[in-house]
C-alpha cells in the first residue's frame, strides 16, 4: 500500500487541483468562461491552469449564452468541457440552454448524444453583493431532469467531486459557495476551511452522503455552507445537552435518501437547513421524502425547515444576516424541536 501525501488546502486550490489533474490525465478536458485564462477566474477557480494548458483554457466573450452554446457543442463533439458562469445568478441568462438542450439531449437522442459537461458557478451571500449576485439556487437545477447537481462543503470533497464530475458522461452543475473558497479577499467562515486533501487524484462518489457528526437527538441536514454552520451549531448544542447528527448530502442529484432516512429513524427529529429559497426547494423536498415514510419512521416532533424566504437577498449586511440562516438560527430551531411533540 502506497503512502498518501496529505496537505492542507483551501477549497479553491483543492478544486483547481482536481481540474488540473484531470487535464493532465485526459487531453479532452478543456476549460472555458469569462476571465478563466491568465486571470485564473474571478474566484481563482482556474488559477494557474492557463499557464500549464494555454490552448485548453479559453477566455470567452461576456455572454453566458455563448459559453453554454460552445460548451454544449464541445461536449457533443467529444471534448469534456468545464464551463464557468461566474455567479449562479447569471445562469438565468442561458437557462433555456441548460434546461431544454443540455439537460434533455441524451434523452431526446435515445442515448446517442452524451454531454460530459461540467457547469461551475459561485453561490451564496454574506458579502453585501445584493439581489443579483447573492443567490444559491441549487434547488432550481435539481428540479431539471438530466442534470446532476453538486454542492461541496469542504476542500476534500471539492477536489474529489470535481474529478467525479469531469469523468461523468452526463452534464453536472457544480456549485461552490464564495464564503468557503478560502480566498483572503473574501474572508473565511467560522470554522477552518482547510482540510486533509490528498495530493493524488481521487473521486468522491455522487449520491453518497457524509455523516459530519454523529448524534442521537436531532438530525440536521445542510448543503454547502450550511453544513459548516450546522456543525458549529452542533458543537454549541452539545454544550446544552443536545446531541445533533449533521448530514452533508454532497450532491443534490443524486440524493442519498437512505442516509437521511436512517438518521431520522434514529433521532426522530429532522431539521433541514439551506441557503436556497424555502419555496419549492430542497428543504421541502427532503421534508416530503421523510413525510412519505412515516410508516417506517416514528417522528418525535414535526419537521422544521430553515432557508431564505421568498424575497430578494438584501444589500444591507444587517438584513442579509436576517434573511440567510445563521448558526444562531440553527441552534434555536433545534432547541424548539426538542420541546415540540407530534400530536
Amino acid at each position: 500500500m502506497t503512502d498518501v501525501k496529505i496537505r492542507n488546502k483551501p477549497l479553491f486550490q483543492a478544486m483547481v487541483e482536481g481540474i488540473q489533474q484531470e487535464m493532465e490525465r485526459d487531453p479532452r478536458v478543456i476549460c472555458m468562461g469569462e476571465d478563466v485564462g491568465k486571470m485564473g477566474g474571478v474566484f481563482q477557480s482556474t488559477a494557474g491552469l492557463h499557464k500549464k494548458f494555454p490552448d485548453r483554457v479559453l477566455d470567452t466573450p461576456i455572454s453566458e449564452t455563448a459559453i453554454m452554446g460552445a460548451a454544449l457543442g464541445a461536449a457533443a463533439s467529444g471534448l469534456r468541457p468545464v464551463a464557468e458562469l461566474m455567479f449562479v445568478d447569471f445562469m438565468g441568462v442561458c437557462f433555456g440552454q441548460i434546461m431544454n438542450e443540455i439537460g434533455k439531449a441524451t434523452y431526446m437522442s435515445g442515448g446517442a448524444v452524451r454531454l460530459p459537461l461540467v457547469i461551475t458557478a459561485s453561490t451564496g451571500g454574506g458579502f453585501s453583493d445584493a439581489a443579483q449576485h447573492s443567490q444559491t439556487l441549487h434547488g432550481l437545477f435539481a428540479h431539471v431532469p438530466g442534470l446532476k447537481v453538486v454542492a461541496p462543503s469542504n476542500p476534500y470533497d471539492a477536489k474529489g467531486l470535481m474529478i467525479s464530475a469531469i469523468r461523468d458522461d452526463n452534464p453536472v452543475v457544480y456549485l461552490f459557495h464564495k464564503a468557503m473558497l478560502g480566498l483572503p479577499v473574501l474572508g473565511y467562515v467560522d470554522v477552518s476551511i482547510d482540510d486533509n486533501v490528498p495530493a493524488e487524484p481521487y473521486t468522491v462518489p455522487f449520491g453518497k452522503a457524509r455523516i459530519v457528526r454523529d448524534g442521537t437527538d436531532v438530525t440536521i441536514v445542510g448543503f454547502s455552507q450550511t453544513v459548516q454552520k450546522a456543525a458549529i451549531a452542533a458543537d454549541r448544542l452539545a454544550a446544552k445537552g443536545i446531541s445533533a447528527e449533521v448530514i452533508d448530502p454532497r450532491t443534490l442529484v443524486p440524493l442519498d435518501v437512505e442516509a437521511i432516512v436512517a438518521s431520522v429513524q434514529k433521532t426522530g427529529r429532522l431539521l433541514v437547513v439551506d441557503e436556497d429559497y424555502l419555496n419549492f426547494g430542497m428543504t421541502g423536498e427532503i421534508s416530503a421524502l421523510i413525510g412519505e415514510r412515516l410508516d417506517e419512521i416514528k417522528l418525535k416532533a414535526p419537521i422544521r425547515r430553515l432557508g431564505v424566504a421568498g424575497v430578494s437577498i438584501p444589500y444591507s449586511p444587517a438584513l442579509e444576516k436576517v434573511v440567510i440562516p445563521q448558526v444562531d438560527h440553527v441552534i434555536e430551531a433545534a432547541q424548539r424541536l426538542m420541546i415540540s411533540k407530534v400530536l
